[in-house]
């Protein structure tokens, strides 16, 4: 494991999230960076995962180490949810869970293959739910957790999609999941809320998609990342968590 260790700065220890370690699956770009700033800017230590790209994952780091937090990070292409699984030991303790890791893929049914239904069930509801499975005895013993998932655009409720219809299915099934963490742990201290973005300006959009997505939008504007990130953040920093199991759509108006 790799990554900036920040001095502790007393200033922080009356911030909510204060002496809690995080772990950002998808943290090194997108949506996922921004959590990982909201949560370390209240208070929080961040473990950063990254898919691939060393770079990213060091500037990320180097963005939470100017907002003084400690942080580390590490990188892993997942394929499986084993693959992280294994990793958590190494990890240390970890109260905080922000999963914003997941392919999408825009296909209609007639051109998914049964390995990209895997691939997108896997990865985008099978991964979460491990994780959520892994860490959900250790917070739950300490009578304190937070777990944020992040579901697809209108993926909220249950509707048709002619375009992405496996990626929709699979992040669909995230508010099954986030009901029943919080249903399962009601007594224990432990918050779980699912966000589902609108349409978001993130750095994995090519100049095309960007401007025909800007049209689909609200007001003709794309979202930003900290635009879902704080309150996200905000939802799981109430003491107690009064949204756990909350299915949130974070869109800006999108119809």
């Amino acid at each position: 494991m790799t990554g900036p260790q920040a001095a502790g700065n007393p200033a922080r220890e009356n911030l909510p999230f204060a002496g809690r370690r995080a772990l950002v699956v998808g943290g090194s770009g997108g949506i996922g960076r921004a959590v990982a700033l909201e949560l370390a800017l209240r208070g929080a230590s961040i473990v950063l995962h990254g898919g691939s790209s060393a770079a990213r994952l060091k500037s990320a780091l180097e963005e939470l180490e100017a907002a003084g937090a400690e942080a580390t990070g590490f990188l892993l292409d997942i394929d499986r949810p084993s693959r992280l699984i294994e990793q958590l030991p190494s990890l240390g303790r970890l109260d905080i869970l922000a999963a914003s890791y997941g392919p999408f893929l825009a296909k209609s049914l007639s051109e998914t293959s049964a390995e990209e239904w895997e691939r997108l069930a896997i990865l985008d509801l099978a991964l979460p739910g491990a994780l959520a499975s892994a860490l959900l005895p250790g917070m739950s013993s300490r009578g304190w957790g937070r777990i944020l998932l992040f579901g697809g655009t209108r993926t909220d409720r249950l509707r048709p999609y002619a375009t992405n219809a496996a990626y929709a299915a699979a992040k669909s099934g995230l508010a099954s999941l986030a009901k029943s963490i919080a249903a399962e742990t009601a007594a224990s201290g432990v918050g779980c809320v699912l966000v589902c973005p609108g349409f978001v300006d993130t750095e994995y959009l090519d100049d095309a998609e960007r401007t025909r997505l800007s049209g689909l939008s609200p007001g003709g504007r794309l979202l930003m990342p900290r635009d879902i990130a704080r309150p996200a953040v905000d939802l799981i920093a109430c003491e107690p968590c009064a949204a756990s199991g909350a299915v949130v759509s974070l869109d800006g108006g999108l119809p």
